[in-house]
């Protein structure tokens, strides 16, 4: 089974568009009315939701590093730098990785965008 995206407020639109044009499911912050969600907060709604966040927030990774040396669980975070990396890059590589591996693979893990 494809995983399923979650996008917090910082991602730009055509990512979330470019994705569902090739058929990923993605929900985004704002359409869950999460977008006012603390860091901690939009992890957890995320999980609960069985959905991987994905964003552009440098405090969504200070989150998660707090969450892996606690040990608490989280559905996993994928990371992108907006200047790193571009939007046409953010959806293929996105659209990969949601149609490899598992949650399972995911589950306590940041993984950082381009691949």
């Amino acid at each position: 089974m494809a995983r399923k995206l979650y996008m917090d407020q910082h991602v730009p639109r055509a990512i979330t568009e470019g994705l569902r044009l090739r058929r990923v499911d993605v929900l985004t912050a704002y359409e869950d009315s999460a977008h006012e969600y603390t860091d901690s907060d939009l992890r957890d709604r995320a999980r609960t939701l069985g959905r991987v966040l994905f964003s552009y927030d440098d405090d969504l990774l200070v989150e998660a590093t707090k969450r892996q040396r606690a040990g608490v669980m989280f559905g996993g975070v994928i990371y992108a730098h907006q200047l790193e990396v571009t939007i046409g890059q953010c959806v293929q590589d996105l659209e990969l990785i949601v149609g490899v591996g598992s949650d399972v693979d995911m589950a306590n893990q940041v993984m950082y965008l381009p691949l």
